[in-house]
């Protein structure tokens, strides 16, 4: 599995090898998404509040998620790096020092979201109606850190290795359990107590134990390419040190992405918390539509690291191009899509709640059009990362949210008449503008140059 494949991604026909590498990558994150669709899908049951309240605690779960992210990403570069090498017992040292030094972030990161879960939903304003479910559900969530910190570790070793199908026979499992807890633990069964919007948090970790479990067991058996040891695991501070240096600038990317989710919330948080729920499910409905741009842009990372490995430069623009034009083609079809059945959809999440379906439809409406443009920022995202010139990358994610997106939602929704309906049109225009400067800088190749 080891050079016989990497080998075919830097010869052959491009689009075979994208499509290879990104579907598995794309489903793995529809399943996990869907954690979250059924979660808002059984709250939505319970009202406008239920939803605000658990829309309100999703950017800072985000926020946190994303530091442990970049760490695993580090992961993946090691493990492939080695297996490309064929050096499989730098793998397996790899791997264990992977799961070793991520488990101890994860259990310091879950212990401080535990313990201020009250202040940080204060400061991201919930209001009176929805504070003390916000609470309730982000200090359960803050319990599962761990496990789902140690399901990344494995999710990413595995992409390492090339071995992409497997997380998603794990994913797939929990996910259809989630079904079933998420109405059991919200609203109660029989000896089962109903915990309402807390409840959804329970479903989710007790699921996420079970995939770190099995992730975890996959690893120390060490049937499939990977075997971590208890040995290895001692603290070895030269590595950890260049795993950091490795994870934190994606990490960095990946924060600012999630912080500047979080300020848009704070934005709509003013205007009540029927807005907040058609924004929470706008934005759900976003990080539905990420998901394949996401999955093409780590493919492309993938091909485009390889061929510049290979120095095959001009193969390695090729992909990025490629990849870009299908992510716009791609993703202005669904945009298109959601356009028209906007309202249906949003009426699926809440539907009895008459004004949040008009508004998160207006939302859904607003962003539409721009989802292509969103998709050609990602994607070329990915080709800089694959190149190593991760700063670009991170500019590019800074200039759509903090340069772009927040400062225009501001002033649209408080110094013009469109109030809330302003902050919804700061998605489209940041991705227009973003994907715009990417593409040139793309074009201009300057992140060849600094290779060859």
């Amino acid at each position: 599995m080891g050079a016989s494949k990497e080998k075919t991604y830097t010869e052959g026909k491009i689009i075979t090898a994208l499509t290879q590498l990104a579907i598995p990558i794309i489903l793995a994150n529809v399943l996990q998404t869907a954690y979250q669709l059924i979660d808002t899908f059984w709250l939505g049951r319970l009202g406008a509040n239920a939803v605000a309240a658990v829309s309100i605690s999703f950017p800072i779960l985000f926020l946190i998620l994303s530091l442990g992210a970049g760490l695993t990403l580090a992961g993946t570069v090691f493990v492939s790096q080695h297996k490309g090498a064929n050096d499989q017992s730098k793998v397996n040292y790899a791997s264990s020092q992977t799961v070793i030094v991520v488990f101890v972030v994860s259990v310091f990161l879950a212990l401080i979201g535990y313990f201020s879960a009250g202040p940080l939903m204060r400061l991201i304003g919930a209001g009176p109606e929805v504070l003390s479910d916000s609470v309730s559900y982000f200090k359960v969530s803050a319990l599962g850190f761990v496990f789902l910190f140690m399901f990344f570790v494995f999710q990413s070793l595995m992409r390492g290795i090339g071995n992409v199908l497997l997380p998603v026979y794990v994913i797939l499992v929990t996910v259809f359990l989630n079904l079933i807890l998420d109405p059991l633990f919200i609203y109660g069964f029989g000896p089962i107590p109903g915990f309402g919007v807390s409840g959804a948090a329970v479903a989710s970790v007790i699921t996420q134990g079970l995939s770190a479990v099995a992730g975890m067991y996959i690893l120390w058996k060490g049937k499939h390419g990977i075997r971590i040891h208890f040995s290895e695991m001692k603290f070895d501070w030269p590595w950890t040190k260049k795993l950091f240096q490795l994870g934190l600038p994606s990490s960095m990317e990946q924060s600012a992405r999630a912080l500047g989710m979080t300020m848009m919330v704070v934005l709509v948080t003013s205007f009540g918390s029927e807005v907040v729920a058609a924004y929470g499910i706008g934005a759900r409905i976003l990080s539905f539509v990420i998901i394949p741009a996401l999955g093409l842009a780590i493919a492309t990372t993938t091909l485009v690291g390889q061929n510049i490995g290979a120095r095959k430069t001009k193969r390695a623009e090729k992909t990025g191009f490629l990849s870009t034009k299908i992510a716009f083609f791609g993703l202005t079809g669904i945009g298109a899509l959601l356009f028209i059945f906007a309202e249906n959809l949003v009426r699926f999440f809440v539907p009895n709640e008459p004004q949040v379906i008009h508004d998160g439809a207006l939302f859904i409406k607003i962003m539409g059009p721009s989802f292509g443009f969103l998709g050609v920022q990602q994607v070329i995202n990915g080709t800089f990362n694959g190149a190593g010139f991760t700063k670009a990358s991170m500019f590019i994610s800074f200039l759509n949210l903090w340069i772009i997106r927040f400062p225009l939602g501001y002033f649209l929704a408080y110094h013009t008449s469109l109030a809330h309906e302003g902050i919804y049109w700061a998605f489209p225009i940041s991705n227009w503008i973003s994907a715009t400067v990417a593409f040139v800088y793309f074009k201009m190749g300057y992140w060849k140059k600094r290779l060859v």
